[in-house]
């Protein structure tokens, strides 16, 4: 039986479980139609799939993630990534039965192990070819974070196409103009609700081929219009791949009736487009190559080990969020999706070792933590802000004898003058520190057990107020602070956690090179260390 053929009735016989009358998908190579033929009341429909002639179609796929299909070659190291989606394999033979995601909040519920995950993945990008979706193709994906955006996303790559990626709350006209700006050929969509908010403006002014629904009931999507658009759901996609990954398993075919190219690292993996702060957004193309770099050399930055708990809450569009996803489930860490509405008491039930958000999450911590000090008995609220004061106190003076002041004087200290700063911080410190571990055993150790983030809170996307900074660092919850942009896919500078100074970010990312004179910097401003150089830095 030839390929095509094969693969016609895979897509068939899923498309009748569902009792799809009609499904149209348009080719770059003719068209090719499904319809219900004969059949009287009560029988089940046949459907037959027409086309004048069988071509060798283009197939690329991600070396590592299909190797299993395509070679027996299993011996996978981080350097022979050469795609985004081949690091599920890497992960997936090495942390296969960890936790990788958890989703509490979406119905239903869902958890999958790194082994679990890639499977998932692997069936979504086949289910993605079963109905049509071409190597460099676009694909729309306008979703909220969440275990299924991360599959969409990764079985999109995966194909060879380039997926365009939005978050729920733009509006309809934003939509619409990256949707058709991109080029995109499909639609992935969160739930019924957007679609539902959408589906008039884009059935008159886009061209849409199909569209899957990652949440929800098809039955909760309006109809009107919708007769030439085929609309599935993510199980439909999952089983139209598994399916036809079984047949091609079990198949010789495979061989015949395919040209089969690897993704290469220079493909154009995602398109980006920026907030529109300064107009309308424009869409930044990210390649394998660029996201690649970020996810070999974020460690430095967020050392990562298998098990540890991340949670995440962030837009996964911004390429901040997705950098960081990408980099830490190539270490095995479990990855806890929130909400805004959940943060706070998912904070104290999961205790995550990472937080990676923007400034405004950890001013609004803040701003938790000072209501609730200052709704407290007098005596509590004296004591609270005493010792807080006190911390803040005492963690200046350490910076300064540790040599990790800074200062906006670019004149270099006297010798004799950094001595006797070096001197009075020693003596200031050691007389503050003893009050300082009090307010570590009676109030920060509460604080901590509240809000986890037991190794660090990473801080991107804007800037971080000063005076959270320090009060984290006093209290014992370490803020790492940084910098980037989309177009460099996103981090450009970031502090360590060896040598994390405050106001200062390291610009000391391997392979990153800035040429020219592209960057233009917000404050000419010299810091210098204001007496001794810190050893570790």
């Amino acid at each position: 039986m030839a390929m095509l053929s094969l693969r016609c009735e895979l897509a068939c016989s899923a498309v009748d479980r569902r009792s799809v009358l009609e499904f149209r998908r348009l080719t770059r190579r003719g068209e090719i139609v499904w319809r219900r033929c004969g059949g009287g009341e009560g029988s089940r429909p046949r459907i037959r799939c027409c086309k004048s002639s069988v071509e060798f179609q283009l197939r690329k796929y991600s070396p590592l993630l299909e190797s299993s299909l395509l070679s027996s070659d299993n011996a996978l190291q981080s350097g022979e990534w050469t795609t985004v989606p081949d690091i599920w394999r890497s992960s997936a033979e090495k942390y296969g039965d960890r936790t990788a995601v958890v989703d509490p909040y979406h119905e239903p519920p869902s958890k999958f192990t790194y082994k679990q995950l890639e499977r998932e993945i692997l069936e979504f990008c086949e289910g993605l070819r079963v109905i049509g979706v071409k190597p460099e193709e676009k694909v729309s994906l306008f979703a909220d974070n969440s275990s299924r955006w991360l599959v969409a996303d990764q079985g999109i790559m995966a194909t060879g196409a380039i997926n365009v990626v939005r978050g729920t709350r733009s509006s309809v006209e934003e939509l619409l103009q990256v949707y058709n700006h991109s080029e995109s050929v499909a639609l992935i969509v969160d739930n019924p609700d957007l679609f539902n908010k959408v589906s008039e403006t884009f059935i008159s002014k886009a061209l849409i081929r199909f569209v899957v629904l990652l949440w929800g009931e098809k039955s909760s999507l309006e109809s009107a219009g919708m007769e030439n658009i085929a609309i599935f759901d993510y199980r439909d996609i999952i089983d139209l791949g598994r399916d036809s990954r079984k047949a091609l398993s079990d198949s010789h075919e495979k061989d015949k009736n395919y040209t089969y190219e690897p993704i290469s690292s220079d493909d154009v993996a995602t398109l980006v487009y920026t907030s529109g702060t300064t107009g309308i957004p424009k869409g930044v193309m990210l390649t394998h190559r660029n996201l690649l770099h970020q996810i070999k050399n974020l460690w430095d930055i967020v050392p990562a080990e298998a098990g540890d708990r991340f949670l995440s809450m962030l837009p996964p569009w911004h390429a901040y969020e997705r950098a960081c996803e990408y980099f830490t489930f190539t270490y095995g860490v479990e990855q806890v999706y929130t909400t805004i509405k959940n943060l706070k008491e998912d904070l104290h039930h999961y205790q995550p070792h990472y937080l990676i958000s923007v400034p405004l999450v950890y001013e609004t911590l803040y701003s938790g933590i000072q209501k609730q000090i200052s709704t407290s008995s007098t005596v509590r609220k004296l004591v609270a802000l005493t010792l807080i004061k006190t911390s803040l106190m005492y963690m200046e003076m350490k910076r300064v004898y540790e040599g990790k002041f800074l200062t906006k004087n670019p004149k270099q200290h006297p010798i004799l003058a950094s001595v006797v700063d070096w001197l009075w911080a020693r003596v200031i410190a050691a007389i503050l520190w003893p009050l300082h571990m009090l307010g570590k055993k009676l109030i920060y150790s509460k604080i901590q057990s509240a809000i986890g983030i037991s190794k660090a809170g990473i801080s991107g996307g804007g800037s971080l107020p000063t005076h959270v900074d320090r009060f984290f660092e006093a209290i014992g919850v370490k803020l790492q602070n940084g910098y980037g942009l989309t177009e460099s896919s996103p981090v450009i500078a970031a502090r360590r956690p060896y040598c994390n100074i405050e106001r200062y970010i390291w610009l000391d990312i391997a392979d990153l090179t800035l040429e020219g004179s592209w960057f233009s910097w917000a404050s000419s401003t010299t810091y210098r260390h204001s007496s001794c150089r810190c050893r570790n830095c």
